[in-house]
């Protein structure tokens, strides 16, 4: 059974992402000058999202060309803003969610696949990927997932041994060959290069990971591996088999893989929660306007007393997920409260904006009828899209145990 089609976001779109949020005390005037440009930008992107590997290349390059892959990085490699942002991840991703999931996801994982370069690379690797990431010329991408290995890394059975070999310009250099697969990769098969996990020390679990930039040209590395899912976008298994990478490649210290992998993960986990508040939103609003033109009985759907009161919870279910979202944000832009206390707070965010985004976008669907369900209408793709983020970063699940275990130590 081929893909299912995603669906294009229209030329000159007539809703628009929502903006009162940005007077929120969460935010400051950069922020607010930030949404509100995204916002009048978004809706005018055409871009043909049949195919999505295409559509993902197409919206790298118009983020890079307008500025707003510069939020990825920090302003000292081509950044807009000193740091990485939380809150502006989260509100990039939010408007971009509303309009395409595919920009979301384009905007996303360029953030996500060089963060560990900005956390841990050396001045060379960052200065060689990390304005190129801002412009929107490189694409990247974060290999961690392997087939046994999702919530539980340090299962993971990728290898890297150390050897001396004549790679690069030093010949007595010790170097590194990988063996073995990640699977689950976004911007798996397009991606210029790859930060990837590998054990260098099998027996000492998480603590034996070491982290790698390699670049999709390295002989040994088949990305070729395509994985179709129920919400089209760039996926694939990557296979590496005697895969020589210079020492230069190594990312962050030796053994010190499993940290920034968390680190990186820590830093973008609030934004996949403001994906799915773009979800939630836009949902909200197909529903709104369907319901405010679609004929019943001799009145509109939303005349229905059950009507506004499905209405009225969506949008305090999204209110509610919003706050958590932009505390979370609003928590390390700002350094408040302990390392752990941002991190339960990241994952009530990601928990509940995910969850409460599903039963929104299901009611919303529910208000459309037949309609609701026809493949290539936005409710429906919104159905397919947000059920993947209740998943990936981190399952609810493990949102869950990280909370749970939180409130039990004290």
């Amino acid at each position: 059974m081929p893909p299912l089609p995603a669906t294009p976001p229209a030329c000159g779109d007539a809703l628009r992402a929502p903006t009162g949020h940005l007077d929120l005390p969460f935010f400051g005037d950069a922020h607010r000058a930030l949404g509100r440009d995204l916002v009048a930008w978004a809706p005018t992107q055409d871009v043909d999202e049949r195919d999505d590997r295409a559509a993902c290349r197409d919206w790298v390059r118009r983020l890079g060309d307008a500025g707003w892959l510069r939020y990825c990085v920090p302003q000292a490699h081509g950044g807009a803003l000193p740091e990485l942002d939380s809150r502006a991840l989260v509100l990039l991703r939010e408007t971009l969610a509303f309009h395409s999931p595919l920009a979301d996801f384009a905007f996303a994982m360029q953030g996500l696949g060089s963060g560990a370069i900005t956390l841990a690379g050396t001045p060379a690797q960052q200065a060689a990927y990390l304005p190129a990431v801002a412009h929107g010329e490189k694409i990247a991408a974060f290999a961690l997932s392997e087939a046994d290995a999702g919530s539980d890394v340090a299962a993971m059975k990728t290898i890297a041994t150390q050897d001396h070999s004549t790679l690069g310009s030093d010949s007595n250099s010790l170097n590194f060959t990988l063996k073995g697969s990640k699977t689950w990769i976004s911007n798996g098969g397009i991606a210029d290069f790859y930060c990837v996990f590998a054990k260098t020390e099998p027996a000492c679990g998480s603590r034996g990971i070491t982290a790698f930039i390699v670049d999709a040209t390295t002989p040994g590395l088949d990305a070729s591996q395509a994985i179709h899912v129920m919400a089209p976008h760039p996926l694939a298994t990557l296979t590496f088999d005697a895969c020589a990478v210079p020492a230069t490649a190594q990312l962050g210290a030796l053994h010190g893989g499993f940290k920034l992998a968390m680190q990186t993960l820590d830093i973008f986990r609030a934004s996949v929660a403001g994906a799915a508040l773009g979800f939630a939103r836009r949902s909200l609003a197909e529903a709104v306007a369907h319901a405010r033109q679609r004929k019943m009985f001799g009145q509109t759907l939303a005349d229905f007393q059950l009507t506004q009161a499905k209405i009225g919870e969506m949008a305090a279910l999204i209110d509610a997920a919003a706050l958590l979202t932009y505390r979370a944000a609003w928590m390390r832009d700002q350094g408040s409260g302990s390392a752990r206390e941002r991190s339960v707070a990241a994952a009530m965010a990601k928990m509940t904006a995910t969850e409460n985004a599903q039963r929104v976008i299901d009611m919303a669907l529910q208000l459309h009828g037949g309609l609701g369900v026809k493949v290539g209408t936005r409710v429906e793709s919104l159905y397919r899209d947000i059920r993947s983020l209740r998943i990936y970063e981190g399952a609810t699940e493990v949102q869950q145990l990280i909370i749970g275990k939180s409130v039990l130590q004290g």
